[in-house]
């Protein structure tokens, strides 16, 4: 995406972007003179909490838009890293899916996901902050569970 594709007055840093060659972390957007810069959005304390799990490896399998999640190979999560608000999608329990897209208009079927396992959540602050996080852990959970034992007791110790 280029940088006509960028809002200048998005709540994260917009400007060009900028890999770290060869270290397979997240790409970087560059403030430029006069941009408004916001170093903690709630975007970037969504990637904090994914990149805190035990085991997670962040990954960008669909190019610099959007950071994926994985805990032993498997995604718990992936969000966009375009123009804010962005949004974050999170696997989820089936029932407690179809109830909070139901409570809350920012949360919506996966988008590109089975949208029965997965949730999108558009990250406008309309959804607490620690409602948020414990979607986030219920996610990696799932994930979590579904490991072998050995592969969950290495991640644990």
């Amino acid at each position: 995406m280029g940088q006509a594709g960028l809002d200048a007055g998005a709540a994260v840093v917009a400007g060009p972007l900028s890999s770290r060659a060869g270290t397979g972390s997240r790409p970087e957007r560059a403030g430029r003179a006069g941009e408004q810069v916001m170093a903690d959005s709630l975007r970037d304390r969504v990637i904090g909490a994914c990149s805190g799990k035990p085991g997670s490896v962040e990954d960008y399998p669909f190019g610099d838009e959007a950071a994926v999640f994985k805990v032993a190979g498997k995604m718990f999560a992936l969000v966009t890293l375009g123009p804010a608000p962005g949004d974050v999608s999170l696997k989820c329990d089936p029932d407690l899916a179809a109830g909070l897209r139901r409570r809350y208009a920012a949360i919506t079927a996966g988008y590109h996901l089975n949208k029965r396992h997965w949730n999108t959540i558009t990250l406008a602050g309309s959804i607490p902050e620690a409602e948020l996080l414990d979607l986030i852990d219920h996610s990696y959970e799932l994930v979590m569970a579904r490991l072998p034992r050995a592969e969950r007791d290495k991640l644990n110790t």
